[in-house]
């Protein structure tokens, strides 16, 4: 017989692939992203399967993502190897780019996109330092590089 214990602890809310969702998706277990989501998602964590979507605001404990995502994602922990769409923010205190590549050409690119990784920077350091204040309307994140691929020998 099973055990209704441990059977609570598999479950998940499945958006299985070929189906999509519009609209807010709260669940109060992991969300697993096979097909494509377009709204508000809230959840203990995300999941994004390769060929799945998310497009919309989302705030979950935990995003670990192969498919695409787009919009604003708010969550303790990111893990990234999928795509990630232009105009898309990333509010993390952990973030991990994961990179794969079937042709072995590996590349990172941020693109219109803002990262925010980390706690909050305290009032006083930024009053600190009135040089180093953005000017009006521009939006000052961690600087990040491109990373080209390596050459047949392996050099970068």
């Amino acid at each position: 017989m099973t055990d209704p214990k441990n059977m609570a602890s598999d479950r998940k809310t499945l958006v299985e692939e070929g189906t999509q969702f519009k609209g807010s998706l709260s669940s109060n277990c992991p969300i697993e992203v096979k097909g494509r989501i377009e709204g508000d998602v809230t959840a203990p964590a995300l999941s994004v399967a390769l060929g799945g979507a998310v497009h919309g605001k989302v705030k979950v404990g935990e995003i670990r993502s192969q498919g695409e995502l787009a919009g604003e994602f708010d969550a303790d922990i990111v893990v990234l190897s999928g795509t990630i769409k232009d105009n898309t923010v990333i509010r993390a205190k952990s973030l991990e780019v994961k990179l794969t590549s079937a042709n072995s050409k590996m590349q990172v690119i941020f693109g219109e996109c803002e990262l925010e990784v980390g706690g909050e920077q305290p009032q006083a350091d930024v009053a600190a330092r009135p040089s180093d204040r953005p000017k009006p309307g521009v939006s000052v994140r961690p600087k990040t590089e491109s990373v080209p691929p390596p050459d047949a020998n392996g050099a970068v």
